[in-house]
């Protein structure tokens, strides 16, 4: 139960909403086009073949940043498990910078000068996720409306 307290406690500030709002609003049309193939994407299963062959990664890694990006960025927008999913942006996004983005520098490639992207992007993904881990998902989400429902000791935001 402790855990779930943890998990869940936030505080009434509308700070984390315009957090969640403002990445999962970010992140959800690059999972959409990953899952659904809206908005020029490959769609599931395209996205699976590109992420086990092309980039090499096993099965479950591509099946999850797929996860992530799409059903994790509606959770991250209804404030569902805002920290889980927070910490799993800052590792799926250091796991990118790593991988497929650190050989192209910081910039993103506006004028396609260059073979890849930077990761300018993906350093704003991850303080901005750092932000919901230390805070919690904040005013209006489901997080809050569940750590209010329960009697519930005091819970301090997480000290890092």
């Amino acid at each position: 139960m402790r855990i779930l307290q943890t998990i869940t406690h936030t505080n009434d500030h509308v700070s984390g909403l315009l957090l969640r709002l403002t990445l999962g609003i970010v992140i959800l049309p690059h999972g959409l086009q990953l899952l659904l193939g809206w908005f020029g994407g490959y769609g599931f299963n395209g996205s699976m073949q590109y992420f086990t062959g092309v980039a090499g990664l096993p099965w479950l890694v591509a099946f999850t940043v797929i996860m992530l990006q799409s059903v994790g960025a509606v959770l991250l927008l209804t404030g569902t498990g805002t920290r889980l999913m927070a910490i799993a942006y800052v590792i799926m996004f250091i796991g990118m910078i790593v991988t497929a983005h650190s050989d192209y520098g910081f910039f993103m490639n506006w004028d396609g000068n260059q073979k890849g992207e930077g990761y300018e992007y993906h350093l704003l993904v991850i303080g901005l996720a750092l932000l919901l881990v230390i805070n919690g998902a904040g005013k209006f989400s489901f997080d809050y409306f569940a750590s209010k429902s329960r009697v519930q000791q005091p819970v301090q935001n997480i000290k890092l």
